[in-house]
């Protein structure tokens, strides 16, 4: 969808970009104009008909929203932000030993056993100036029975004054594909982490390893 503004003086209906509009416009255009190309190389990922599937690629891209300001969404394309949020809790309620497993799996702590989540939450409300309220779902002895690794991997909880903010490290992500799906799941995420702990949303900045 897109959002529309009024000009007051000539009656024309404009198209307003979202802030998350901006930065992924302005991440294509630095992959497509400082990228490089893997086509030198042998690469996992292939076409339907066997052919590899070569990509440009940026190292090390890092993007910030505020999410007290605006939700980042896209409007230039549509993203079905129901669809990610599905996803998302279905990761975070850890079915199967896919994306998610790890973050349900219970851990001792002098509070008691909880499992990441938990301990998250419990860190929030009772020891919000910890700097070591994480998740990680990177969990090597747990790779070679997963299908895929995981891309989106941890995330890193921190409260200042009285705004939760949060960093997503993801390794790989095909930007065309996924980017602002990741971007909603992740705001989502952190907006309900945030309120469940009587605190307001603040900054989610995303890592991205290798953006393709």
């Amino acid at each position: 969808f897109h959002s529309y503004s009024c000009c007051r003086l000539c009656g024309r209906m404009e198209i307003t970009m979202s802030r998350a509009d901006e930065i992924f416009i302005q991440n294509c255009k630095d992959i497509l104009e400082n990228g490089v190309w893997d086509t030198d190389r042998d690469v996992r990922p292939r076409w339907e008909d066997g052919s590899p599937a070569h990509t440009v690629k940026k190292f090390g891209i890092v993007n910030r929203y505020d999410l007290s300001k605006e939700f980042p969404i896209l409007t230039l394309r549509r993203t079905f932000w129901k669809s990610a949020v599905d996803e998302l809790l279905w990761i975070w309620q850890a079915i199967g030993k896919a994306y998610g497993y790890q973050l349900g799996v219970k851990h001792h702590y002098p509070e008691g056993d909880m499992d990441q989540v938990d301990k998250v939450l419990w860190d929030l409300k009772h020891n919000p100036a910890s700097r070591r309220i994480m998740t990680n779902i990177y969990t090597f002895a747990d790779l070679s029975e997963m299908a895929l690794y995981p891309c989106a991997y941890s995330m890193t909880f921190n409260v200042s004054g009285n705004r939760l903010n949060a960093i997503l490290n993801q390794r790989s992500q095909d930007m065309l594909a996924a980017n602002n799906w990741n971007v909603v799941q992740y705001s989502v995420l952190t907006m309900m982490m945030a309120q469940v702990s009587g605190l307001e949303a603040g900054e989610l900045v995303h890592v991205i390893a290798d953006a393709h």
